[in-house]
């Protein structure tokens, strides 16, 4: 069950030009894990880009509880304050994915559930990285989670196939060509749903 468990205080953008707010998220908490190598890169990319600014949501530095309840304790409360403002602040969101075991990470999900307004008629893209398949089947996994809590996905994705030999020791791409442009075409999408959505968030809210 989703809990709508914090309100942010950012001040709403609307203007048609305005850049929107992408969150990064971080799916993995493992221990050696590879994503932040690609979720640096992903990020230093969005970042180079007018028409929005780029908060990454490291869900290993920002743990949330595991336990889902309609009534959060002050723990969880604490939890929750770390990440739920700046989701709700999102205009758009890139989830940062590895494949484990033909589907996404558990705290991924976790975070999914804890959250439900915060994901309602926004735009949703993919980073994903893996062995051969590249993290698409938890990209494919994923999109039904997100169209249950009324985001949108977009089309298309940026995938890591056999990721670890991709990166050099600094976190720059070897070779940079097909992922600059898998991550522009993924970026424009992002931007085009996430003025549209938000313009009509603002003068009709959603589920309203």
């Amino acid at each position: 069950m989703a809990t709508d468990t914090a309100v942010s205080t950012a001040e709403p953008r609307t203007g048609t030009d305005s850049p929107i707010r992408l969150a990064v998220i971080l799916g993995s908490t493992r221990d050696g894990r590879f994503g932040p190598k690609v979720a640096g890169w992903f990020a230093r990319r969005a970042a180079l880009r007018s028409d929005m600014s780029v908060d990454v949501v490291d869900l290993a530095e920002t743990p949330l509880p595991t336990a889902l309840t309609h009534r959060p304790g002050p723990e969880e409360r604490a939890a929750l304050e770390a990440v739920t403002p700046r989701l709700d602040a999102a205009d758009a969101f890139a989830v940062v994915t590895p494949e484990y075991n033909h589907s996404y990470p558990a705290a991924l999900k976790n975070a999914i559930d804890w959250h439900y307004t915060q994901w309602q008629a926004k735009p949703v893209g993919f980073v994903s990285y893996g062995g051969i398949s590249g993290g698409l089947r938890a990209v494919e996994h994923l999109r039904p989670v997100f169209a249950e809590v009324h985001a949108v996905t977009v089309r298309d994705t940026v995938s890591f196939h056999n990721a670890g030999g991709l990166f050099e020791p600094d976190g720059e791409l070897k070779d940079p060509e097909g992922p600059d442009t898998a991550t522009g075409v993924m970026l424009d999408q992002l931007v085009w749903w996430a003025r549209a959505l938000r313009t009509a968030r603002t003068t009709h809210p959603y589920g309203t």
